[in-house]
């Protein structure tokens, strides 16, 4: 290749029109709230960038009573995590803790 000739490089696909579309999406949180003591609690673990991550879920609670149980049971287990789509998200392997503060909570547990 000489000097000053430009690269003229072909992908080999066509973008349609539609290729910017942005499709929304809904993730399916349940309408009805309930008592913590009607909850079936369930855990599962997941690698994330090469660490573990516990969930716990799923709950049907406001936005706000989900943000604050998540709040202090943060405080309890000194780490780090989020409340998503009726999952509790907390860094770490921590499933023994969780269980333990939530049953003090008044949640229950599947076997």
């Amino acid at each position: 290749m000489s000097r000053g000739t430009k690269l003229d490089l072909f992908i080999g696909t066509e973008i349609d029109a539609g290729w910017s579309e942005i499709v929304e999406r809904r993730s399916e949180v349940a309408e009805e709230i309930k008592v913590p003591s009607k909850h079936f609690l369930v855990f599962r673990k997941e690698k994330r960038r090469g660490k573990v991550v516990t969930l716990v879920g799923e709950f049907f609670l406001n936005e706000d009573d989900g943000n604050e149980t998540l709040k202090t049971l943060k405080k309890k287990l000194a780490c780090g995590g989020t409340y998503k789509d009726g999952w509790m998200e907390f860094q770490g392997e921590a499933q023994e803790k969780l269980k333990t503060n939530l049953q003090e909570l008044g949640f229950r547990f599947k076997n």
